[in-house]
C-alpha cells in the first residue's frame, strides 16, 4: 500500500500536489473498481461527484476514466455537488456506491476522496480495510474521458432534482416559504451554495446567501468548517440585518452550523440536542439514537426522558452510519456538526439538518435562543468548546504516551469518576461534565474537547486538558 494514501475517519485527504496527485487518485480509484468487482457491485455502476475545491472536477474526471476502463458505468455529476446529494444519488440510481472528490472542512491546501458504499453512508471500517488492501494490487487502467463519454460508459447527470424531491417529502417546504422569515445562508464557498434558494424561495421568506461564490482558497476563514471562529461574517449579517436565523454549511455541505437571531453561535453539541429534541418532541419519532463519544450527554438525558435507547460509537460516521443501519436508528450525530436521519440516508446531511432546525422554529413559534432555553429546561444547561492544537509530527509518540500515562484524580476541583481510552482519552467528572483528548483522523491536529454543566468551567477544563498533553 502506498504510504502516502491512508483513509482516516472519513476518507483520504492530503495536500494537493504533494500526496494528493492524479496518480494517487487513480490508484485509489483502481482499488475502488477492484472492490466493486469483489463485492459483486460492479454491474450497478458508480456515482462520481466533486466539490468546489481547486481541481476537483479534473480529479473526478480522472476517477471516472479509471472506472470506465474497468467496465464500470459512471454517473458523473455535471457540477460541484454536496456530499449528501451525491450520497442520495446512490439510492436513486441504485448504484454500487459513490466516489466523491472532496476534502470537506480541511484547509484550502487539501483535497480528498470519500467512498460511499451501496447503502449511501460512510464506508465502514471493514470496507475501508478492503479498499486499502487493494491499493496497487492491480495496475491502474484508464480510458480517455471523452472516449468514455462517447461510448456511453460515463454519463453526466444532475443529482439535485432527485434530492429535492426526497427532502420535500421530509419537511414542509411550502410552510417555510410562506413564513416570512429572513434566513442568512453561509455556503463557506462550498458545494452547498444555491440549495436553499432552490428549496425555499418563491414565497414571503427571504434567503440571503453569503460566501456563495466558488473560491477555492476560502478567503477570510482558516477552513470551510462551520464553527464559531469561521462564522464572523454570518454572525454580523444576521445581527445587523435583523434576520431570524443563520445557517452555515461546510465545504461539502454534510455539516451544519447555527447562528441564533441575536447573531450568536449555537455550538454543535447544542445543535445535536436541538435536533434530537425536535424529532422526539415535535415530530414524535421514536427509535434509537447513535452518538459518537465526543458529543453531548444531552442525548443520554433525552433518551431517558423519551425512553429511547442511546448507542455510543468511536468518532466518525464510518462507525455511526453502520450502527444506525444495524439498530434502525432515527438519528445519528457527531461533535463536528454532522447529523444523519432515518427515512433518508445513514449519512450526514447539513442541508436537511438546517431545514429541520428552521421547521422547529416555525412549529414552536420560537426563536433559536428560545428553543435552546426550552431544551435546557428539559435537560439542564450544557456548555461546550474545543481546542485544536498542531504539533511537530516527530513528537506524536511522546504526546500519545504522555496522555496515556496521565491518570488525574481530579480536574477543575471535581473528582474524575471514570477514564475511557476508547477512541481517545475521556475523563468524566462527578457532575457529568467531561473532557476528551484525541488525535484528529483527518488532519495533523490534537483536539481537546469538553462539555460542562457550568459555562464558567469550560475554559479552565480545556486548560487542564491542554496541560495533560504537554503542548
Amino acid at each position: 500500500m502506498p504510504t502516502s494514501i491512508k483513509f482516516g475517519t472519513d476518507g483520504w485527504r492530503a495536500v494537493i500536489g504533494e500526496d494528493y496527485t492524479f496518480d494517487n487518485v487513480r490508484i485509489v480509484t483502481q482499488a475502488v473498481a477492484d472492490y466493486l468487482k469483489q463485492a459483486k457491485l460492479a454491474d450497478q455502476g458508480l456515482v462520481v461527484g466533486f466539490d468546489t475545491r481547486f481541481g476537483s472536477e479534473r480529479f473526478a474526471a480522472a476517477a471516472a476514466e479509471v472506472l470506465a476502463a474497468n467496465g464500470i458505468h459512471v454517473y458523473l455529476t455535471q457540477k460541484a455537488t454536496p456530499t449528501p446529494v451525491i450520497s442520495f444519488a446512490i439510492l436513486d440510481k441504485k448504484a454500487g456506491g459513490a466516489a466523491i472528490i472532496t476534502a470537506s472542512h480541511n484547509p484550502h491546501t487539501d483535497n480528498g476522496y470519500k467512498y460511499k458504499p451501496e447503502y449511501a453512508g460512510s464506508a465502514s471500517p471493514e470496507v475501508v480495510s478492503q479498499l486499502e488492501a487493494n491499493f496497487e494490487t492491480t495496475p491502474v487502467q484508464r480510458i480517455d474521458i471523452k472516449d468514455a463519454e462517447r461510448q456511453g460508459i460515463v454519463e453526466r447527470f444532475d443529482a439535485t432534482p432527485a434530492y429535492i424531491k426526497q427532502v420535500s417529502g421530509m419537511v414542509d417546504l411550502e410552510q417555510i416559504r410562506r413564513a416570512g422569515l429572513t434566513i442568512v445562508v453561509d455556503a463557506m464557498y462550498g458545494a452547498g451554495a444555491g440549495y436553499y434558494p432552490q428549496l425555499l424561495e418563491g414565497g414571503s421568506t427571504r434567503i440571503i446567501p453569503i460566501n456563495h461564490e466558488r473560491n477555492p482558497i476560502f478567503p477570510g476563514i482558516r477552513a470551510p468548517e462551520p464553527i464559531d471562529a469561521n462564522l464572523s461574517r454570518l454572525k454580523k449579517v444576521v445581527k445587523e440585518g435583523g434576520a431570524n436565523v443563520g445557517i452555515a454549511f461546510d465545504g461539502d455541505a454534510d455539516r451544519v452550523g447555527l447562528v441564533d437571531e441575536k447573531g450568536r453561535f449555537v455550538n454543535q453539541l447544542q445543535v445535536f440536542g436541538l435536533i434530537a429534541f425536535y424529532l422526539l418532541e415535535v415530530r414524535g419519532w421514536r427509535g434509537p439514537i447513535v452518538k459518537s463519544l465526543s458529543t453531548t450527554s444531552m442525548i443520554d438525558r433525552l433518551g431517558e426522558l423519551y425512553k429511547v435507547p442511546i448507542y455510543q460509537t468511536p468518532v466518525g460516521f464510518k462507525h455511526i452510519g453502520p450502527k444506525m443501519l444495524e439498530e434502525k436508528a432515527i438519528l445519528g450525530g457527531e461533535e463536528s456538526g454532522g447529523f444523519g436521519f432515518a427515512n433518508h440516508i445513514p449519512e450526514r446531511d447539513g442541508i436537511l439538518a438546517g431545514l429541520f432546525l428552521i421547521d422547529f422554529m416555525l412549529r414552536q413559534n420560537k426563536t433559536p435562543s428560545e428553543l435552546l432555553q426550552s431544551l435546557f429546561d428539559r435537560v439542564g444547561g450544557h456548555y461546550y468548546d474545543r481546542l485544536d492544537m498542531t504539533y511537530p509530527a516527530t513528537q506524536r509518540p511522546q504526546i500519545m504516551q504522555r496522555v496515556a500515562d496521565a491518570r488525574p484524580e481530579s480536574l477543575v476541583g471535581q473528582h474524575v469518576v471514570s477514564i475511557s481510552a476508547e477512541g481517545g482519552y475521556k475523563y468524566t467528572l462527578e457532575d457529568g461534565s467531561w473532557l476528551l483528548i484525541r488525535f484528529s483522523g483527518t488532519e495533523p491536529l490534537l483536539r481537546v474537547y469538553t462539555e460542562t454543566r457550568s459555562p464558567d468551567l469550560v475554559q479552565p477544563l480545556l486548560a487542564e486538558g491542554r496541560a495533560l498533553t504537554g503542548i
